[in-house]
């Protein structure tokens, strides 16, 4: 796998380039005021339940209601995304979230939002957030060019911040004068607006899909390709290093604010828009970093920006100080995971981009996750300044590590969709249901070639795996030493169809190409299948 240790700085793209294509400004405009939403509808909820009977536990169950459907839908919604037209996706999701927004704004209104309501409710909303970050982070390359991608990567992470900076501020306003029930309906109006924003887009070149994937195939599908993508899980394991050390800094700060630094509700939230900041900060200035420091020498300097701020957070007891720690810290946060983020992006082909982020969404958002219970933990054995200097001593050690196992460079890297093969002449057709199939290419290698054959097949091996097959093997035949056999299973005809008629990228198509040009002439393909099979007789679909 080829890194990016010694590449150098990439050239200039504005953070706000991917603002100057009409449709995704649009886009992103409504995303920004449904986030703003979402974070006024969650405060909203809090406040519905401050003066319940047990409201410590029932305030912090919004946060869960509203969570848990991520981790437990991202890779459903991901194969949804990528089996399905995400425009229309999105479209019905806003459109559901619009109908729970609704209810809750006629509810609370009318005086009928018992506690266990609420928070159905707002599981639902959840339900619905779930099945729309992996189609919108998927459908963000159709939008902007690739040179942007990272700078829109970056304007998602602005968006976010600025939602969490305007939307409880605003709510907290318009709870105290209006009360709670305008506050969802605001909700509702801002996902409607998304809805309508998305209601207008024509894409030019809808991605065509023949005959959708069936959903369990869908599922395993991408847990295979990522499984066998060294470059995809190399990405995870960046972003997981970074991210359990870091979440100490979200799960303590609380407890930093009161307790070290005597503030109020009101300093904490001065301590929250001092991430914020430094996090808007960031998304701005990605795009200029990008361009004077390699990416693994970034992911170095934003590791000790945070390891840093942790140290300064855990030992100092002066509040202009922690705020001017804050900054940095923020910025090191969007910076690593919009980098990390447009990296799985760029990498990602189009047939399983969605459930590619999908996992990327899991291992980020179950890191924090982790690393919250983690860093309690350790705060309450240890206490506040034992715990944040633990955090920080790994935070110092993962960003060394980013010079050992340093980022894939992916410049150049193919990841259009390979041309479709001619049709392929089989005497019986199987029906698509079919499997497993076992497949057998058969080559005749010269002595003098083998060495390159065999690294010519590593590559082989993870294209077959990475894009269907669920066992694959290399075989010599005893009697003609000259002869090697590569045998792969896939589960079942539709799938083997699909490997090659969308699923191969051009790189894939290459690796193959490559060791086939060792062969002494054409290498020979046969298929074979369960000999109770349904047939038909002619040729119908491609394959090879």
């Amino acid at each position: 796998m080829v890194t990016a240790t010694d590449a150098t700085a990439e050239p200039s793209v504005s953070a706000w380039a991917p603002l100057r294509t009409a449709v995704y400004r649009s886009l992103w405009l409504a995303l920004l005021a449904a986030n703003i939403g979402t974070w006024m509808q969650t405060v909203g909820a809090q406040w519905l339940l401050v003066h319940q009977a047990n409201a410590s536990t029932l305030v912090a169950l919004v946060q869960t209601a509203s969570l848990l459907p991520m981790l437990l839908l991202a890779l459903p919604a991901g194969a949804l995304a990528d089996t399905f037209d995400r425009r229309h996706l999105l479209i019905s999701v806003q459109l559901f979230l619009v109908a729970v927004a609704a209810a809750l704004t006629l509810l609370t209104a009318a005086g009928r939002m018992p506690p266990a309501l609420l928070l159905t409710l707002t599981f639902a909303f959840g339900v619905g957030q779930a099945l729309t970050l992996p189609a919108w982070a998927a459908l963000i390359p159709e939008l902007v060019p690739r040179e942007q991608l990272r700078a829109a990567s970056a304007l998602g992470s602005i968006s976010v911040n600025v939602a969490r900076a305007v939307g409880p501020a605003t709510a907290g306003v318009l709870i105290a004068k209006v009360g709670v029930a305008p506050v969802f309906g605001l909700n509702a109006l801002a996902y409607l607006v998304f809805a309508m924003a998305l209601i207008r887009w024509r894409p030019g070149d809808a991605r065509a899909v023949e005959v959708p994937e069936r959903f369990t195939a869908a599922l395993r599908a991408g847990g295979r390709y990522v499984r066998h993508s060294p470059t995809v899980r190399r990405l995870l394991r960046r972003a997981l290093v970074f991210v359990i050390p870091a979440s100490a800094l979200w799960a303590l700060l609380p407890l930093v604010a009161s307790r070290r630094l005597g503030l109020d509700s009101s300093g904490y939230g001065l301590l929250l828009a001092a991430l914020g900041v430094g996090a808007i900060l960031g998304g701005l200035l990605l795009p200029w970093i990008r361009t004077r420091v390699t990416a693994n020498r970034f992911l170095l300097v934003a590791g000790a920006l945070y390891g840093g701020a942790l140290i300064v957070v855990a030992s100092v007891q002066v509040v202009p100080v922690v705020l001017i720690a804050l900054l940095p810290a923020g910025l090191a946060w969007v910076t690593v995971l919009a980098n990390v983020n447009a990296e799985i992006q760029l990498f990602l082909p189009g047939w399983v981009r969605a459930r590619g982020l999908a996992v990327y969404q899991v291992v980020q958002g179950g890191g924090q996750a982790a690393g919250a219970l983690l860093w309690g933990l350790v705060a309450d054995v240890s206490g506040l300044v034992v715990a944040f200097g633990v955090a920080a001593a790994l935070m110092l050690v993962g960003a060394v590590t980013s010079q050992i196992w340093p980022l894939p460079d992916l410049r150049g890297a193919s990841r259009d969709p390979a041309a479709y093969r001619p049709p392929l002449a089989l005497a019986l057709q199987p029906d698509p249901r079919v499997g497993p199939v076992l497949v057998t290419v058969t080559y005749r290698i010269r002595p003098e070639r083998e060495a390159e054959f065999f690294e010519a097949m590593e590559h082989v091996r993870g294209s077959r795996q990475r894009t269907g097959a669920m066992r694959w093997g290399l075989f010599r035949a005893g009697e003609t030493p000259d002869q090697y056999t590569e045998v792969y299973l896939v589960p079942s005809w539709d799938e083997h169809l699909r490997q090659h008629g969308g699923r191969l990228t051009e790189a894939d198509e290459q690796a193959e190409y490559r060791a086939r040009d060792l062969s002494d002439g054409a290498p020979e393909v046969r298929h074979l299948l369960p000999a109770t099979a349904e047939w038909t007789t002619g040729v119908d679909r491609q394959a090879t």
